[in-house]
């Protein structure tokens, strides 16, 4: 019987730094992110602040639903990122245990916002809709910040561990 023993590696992702994805995995989770954020933005924007006045009251801008159209693909497309970050990324970051904390609750958002993106698509009730609404871009607006402090709290920690290396 032949045997093979696979070598012990830190990489992720095909990257040399433990739990870091690889440049363009980052930068497509990056991209699809931001885009997403975006969108959901100009949707906001585009359906609260610049409907216009039409014969028989407010009218949508044509833009707003394109913006919405956008939101939808790239909500698709971010939850196979966040397949691809889970798979990669959390569960090798959780069995370090290092930025739980910031992790859970970026990653709690992000269920939070699937899960009332999903209500938001298949409620029919208006009332419930309405706060499903507010649910779901109140935490969409504020999850970059989540992110950001997650993703600061890994940099310091690389930088200390660049600054006074461990001594073997």
């Amino acid at each position: 019987m032949i045997t093979r023993t696979l070598p012990n590696r830190s990489v992720v992702g095909h990257h040399p730094t433990p739990l870091r994805l690889s440049r363009r995995r980052r930068y497509t989770v990056y991209g699809i992110g931001g885009m997403l954020w975006l969108s959901g933005v100009l949707w906001l924007v585009f359906h609260y602040f610049l409907q216009s006045k039409g014969e028989f009251g407010a009218t949508e801008n044509p833009l707003e639903p394109w913006w919405l159209r956008l939101h939808a693909m790239m909500a698709f497309a971010a939850l196979w990122t966040f397949g691809l970050v889970w798979g990669v990324h959390v569960v090798a970051g959780w069995r370090t245990g290092r930025h739980r904390l910031s992790g859970s609750i970026t990653v709690a958002l992000l269920g939070w916002l699937i899960a009332t993106g999903y209500l938001l698509y298949y409620l029919v009730d208006d009332q419930w809709r309405l706060v499903m609404s507010w649910a779901h871009w109140l935490v969409g607006l504020a999850l970059p910040l989540a992110f950001i402090v997650h993703r600061a709290r890994g940099r310091q920690r690389n930088a200390v561990r660049h600054r006074h290396p461990p001594v073997a």
